[in-house]
């Protein structure tokens, strides 16, 4: 049990240090391509990856449970990446940022509403508020001034409550006990699909040309192989070892990876405030664990797994 709750946080944070670094090569893609066409792209070449990887076709022994991945290709694929790529045409890239970083609190009111798992304890709340202090102070350092922009920030909210529900919807497809990776497949199909109809709505447009460029190619290659394939796969898989609410606590880590990649890549100033907000993060991640209610949440885990398996 240990070395399975043990593998399932070191995919965590392997995956949430591949996600911290996306933003170069978004950067990058940006000056050729369109927010909706590096998406679809990314979740395209992600999608033909994890065929390669694993061939074999996944079949489902209940029909019904075919509504629950569409649901979160639709929730995790389609509506929180349209939804956090339209926020940030609207608010800055701190706001939401900062905002997406509490989606583990909306975790917790779902975890406990649909799947029953024990409300966490002190712990968890008490690193909730500190590790927001700890981002609030990455984000907005003494050269960034907050700024409400509401649309952006409510588009912003809905992104993070999406995300939320996909991976609390991750921890009931996971008691299936499906293969990982044709369970991630099977998502990334509804979630390409569901995409589809918004690609003419927001005039998606690709040519040949576009791919020409080397750094242009490696950047998209790296956000499919990277960024979408594997690290959607060790997202489902911590989700599986170790739970929704665990799992998603490591959202606090993003703005400390993205700025210490920037320093070191970008070569941006570390100011005081962000050594600071870096520190409190990190110490709000390690509070969140709540070890102390380990013993009632596996009780309300495994409550939870029965309840999938119906």
């Amino acid at each position: 049990m240990k070395n399975k709750s043990l593998a399932g946080h070191i995919a965590a944070f392997v995956t949430i240090l591949i996600w911290g670094t996306t933003f170069i090569s978004t950067k990058v893609l940006l000056q050729s391509f369109s927010p909706i066409e590096i998406l679809f792209i990314r979740f395209v070449i992600g999608y033909a990856a994890l065929w390669c990887v694993c061939p074999r076709r996944l079949t489902l022994s209940d029909r019904k449970q075919e509504g629950y991945f569409a649901l979160a290709g639709l929730l995790g694929v389609t509506l929180y990446y349209l939804f956090e790529n339209i926020a940030l045409t609207y608010t800055l890239a701190s706001n939401v940022g900062v905002i997406i970083s509490i989606a583990p609190f909306f975790t917790v009111i779902f975890t406990c509403l649909f799947l029953h798992e024990g409300r966490p304890g002190p712990r968890f709340f008490c690193g909730f508020l500190i590790a927001m202090a700890g981002i609030f102070l990455i984000s907005f350092d003494s050269k960034t001034k907050l700024q409400l922009n509401p649309l952006g920030d409510i588009l912003a909210v809905t992104a993070a409550v999406l995300w939320a529900a996909y991976s609390t919807l991750m921890k009931k497809i996971t008691g299936y006990g499906y293969n990982t990776i044709q369970t991630t497949r099977r998502i990334f199909f509804y979630g390409i699909g569901l995409m589809i109809p918004v690609l003419f709505i927001m005039d998606f447009h690709v040519e040949l040309w576009q791919f020409y460029d080397m750094k242009m190619f490696l950047n998209l290659i790296f956000l499919g192989l990277g960024a979408s394939a594997l690290c959607f796969v060790t997202w489902n898989f911590a989700v599986k070892m170790v739970g929704s609410v665990k799992t998603i606590i490591y959202i606090y880590m993003v703005p400390v990876i993205t700025a210490v990649t920037s320093a070191l890549i970008l070569h941006e100033k570390m100011t005081k405030a962000i050594v600071g907000g870096i520190a409190l993060t990190l110490l709000g991640l390690f509070l969140s664990e709540d070890r102390r209610g380990a013993g009632r949440k596996q009780k309300g885990d495994s409550r939870g797994d029965q309840d999938a398996a119906k």
